[in-house]
């Protein structure tokens, strides 16, 4: 039991360090729109920032993973399974930066930015600390030191944003280069900070070690370079498909309209944190089944929520953005919808890392990975970046549902399917009338909130009578507040 709390406690402390600056981060959002000079800025911050998430999986080729796996096994010296660790990565990082700065004209000629090489060097050098910082952020959880670690990372989150106040705000450079700066000025801040708590201590580096965590890890590349690329596909490949001038412009609209909805992202990043160790907790238990089949629909019920509360209140959501980017937000439903299937997706995804056949996440990253290359190449020269994030839904929708189809086959899980599907109609429904009443019927926009409000109050109330009667809501509060 004991062990048990000590997991919740860690999962709360990790879990809201993450959440907390994802929140942080998103706060940069209107901050760029508003103080960047043009759309076509926030454009090559999209861009760039997606060959970071890409780079980043790359360079740590799988080597966390590779260090709790072998700093946990008893036939192998820990301190010299980190130390190993340590080295590799730092060794690799910094032969990345060296031929980065070297090369930087050549690949920035390749990226296209040829007359910015310094914004390829920057950022490439930064994701480059990152992936070497990963390892000592590993040793942290490895030790069971969540303060430290939820500090130190939000230590960065604090710094990136201070940086970019002083810069764009104060200072008045509205320009992308210091948004890159204050990105590697934070960045080597925290990691200076980081290692002092986490140089080697004894043990020593060791080429078997390596070989065999490198045999263990590089497999888990594939994977996740296929993963990421899913996530960040649409946002490299638009300026080299995109057939325009504007391709910049328009991807920075894109990659702005695209974060309105990240409000469904952050929730279904707290709702992985708090499921991930609930899941392998109750693993053993008979009862474990009807666990993840309530996980799952309550999942489903709040993320429904609060796809229709952005939506519904979009008129005021819009305002995180500055008002040269609106004409994009008719994507925000869409990305709302893709954020719903990748949560469902990550749920399902549990029955093959139960049943210890995770090749199955390799067949459906790789599948969704063709599914978004092929659909990008042949819908964004013709609709821009309706393509990009329509690709992103097929991919998600599709490997969602084969992954429930060859689940409910390997690991049957009793899912409501029903109740599901009640809140799944009343969903469509919603939106149905919603959209609705607003093109053909009411044009005002305080009176399409009232009707908003009227909208979500039908979906309170199907929830409270269906699955949480205020009745017994209030009763537990009762009971709790008794001591009973």
């Amino acid at each position: 039991m004991s062990e048990m709390k000590s997991l919740a406690k860690d999962t709360a402390i990790y879990g809201l360090s993450s959440i907390i600056g994802k929140f942080l981060n998103y706060l940069l959002v209107p901050l760029y729109t508003y103080a960047l000079a043009r759309t076509a800025d926030y454009g090559i911050v999209t861009n760039i920032y997606a060959w970071t998430a890409l780079l980043l999986v790359l360079l740590t080729y799988g080597m966390e993973t590779g260090f709790f796996r072998f700093a946990n096994r008893e036939d192998y010296d820990s301190p010299s399974v980190y130390k190993t660790a340590f080295f590799t990565l730092l060794s690799t990082s910094a032969l990345f930066s060296v031929l980065v700065i070297v090369f930087q004209h050549p690949l920035a000629n390749v990226l296209g930015y040829a007359d910015h090489a310094e914004f390829i060097s920057m950022m490439f050098v930064t994701v480059a600390i990152d992936a070497f910082a990963c390892i000592p952020f590993a040793y942290l959880r490895y030790q069971k030191r969540p303060i430290l670690f939820a500090s130190l990372k939000l230590l960065f989150v604090i710094l990136n944003i201070a940086f970019n106040l002083l810069f764009l705000v104060v200072l008045g450079k509205n320009d992308v280069f210091y948004v890159f700066l204050s990105n590697i000025l934070a960045t080597t801040i925290q990691t200076l900070c980081l290692l002092p708590f986490t140089l080697p201590k004894g043990g020593y580096f060791d080429g078997k070690i390596l070989r065999e965590m490198l045999r263990y890890s590089l497999p888990l590349l594939i994977l996740g370079v296929a993963g990421i690329m899913n996530q960040t596909l649409d946002r490299i490949l638009f300026p080299y498909l995109y057939p325009y001038e504007d391709a910049q412009a328009q991807l920075g609209i894109y990659g702005a309209c695209f974060k309105v909805a990240m409000v469904m992202m952050m929730f279904t990043q707290a709702f992985r944190y708090a499921y991930e160790p609930f899941v392998f907790a109750k693993h053993k238990d008979r009862q474990s089944v009807e666990a993840y089949a309530d996980a799952m629909k309550y999942y489903i019920i709040f993320s429904y929520l609060i796809l229709l509360g952005v939506v519904f209140y979009l008129d005021i959501f819009r305002y995180i953005v500055s008002s040269a980017y609106w004409d994009g937000l008719k994507i925000v439903p869409v990305v709302l919808w893709t954020y719903v299937f990748q949560g469902i997706y990550f749920n399902l995804s549990f029955w093959y890392k139960l049943t210890d056949e995770t090749k199955w996440g390799a067949y459906f990253s790789l599948i969704g990975l063709a599914i978004t290359l092929i659909l990008q190449i042949i819908g964004v020269p013709r609709i821009g970046y309706w393509a990009s994030c329509g690709s992103s839904l097929v991919c998600y929708f599709v490997i969602m549902t084969l992954s429930y189809c060859i689940g409910q086959k390997k690991a049957p899980i009793p899912y409501d399917l029903k109740r599901i599907g009640i809140y799944t109609a009343l969903t469509l429904g919603l939106l149905a009338v919603y959209y609705a009443l607003r093109l053909y019927f009411i044009h005002n926009m305080w009176a399409m909130m009232g009707i908003s409000t009227i909208l979500i109050g039908i979906y309170f109330v199907v929830l409270t009578r269906k699955d949480f009667p205020l009745q017994n809501v209030l009763r537990n509060r009762r009971n709790n507040g008794s001591g009973r």
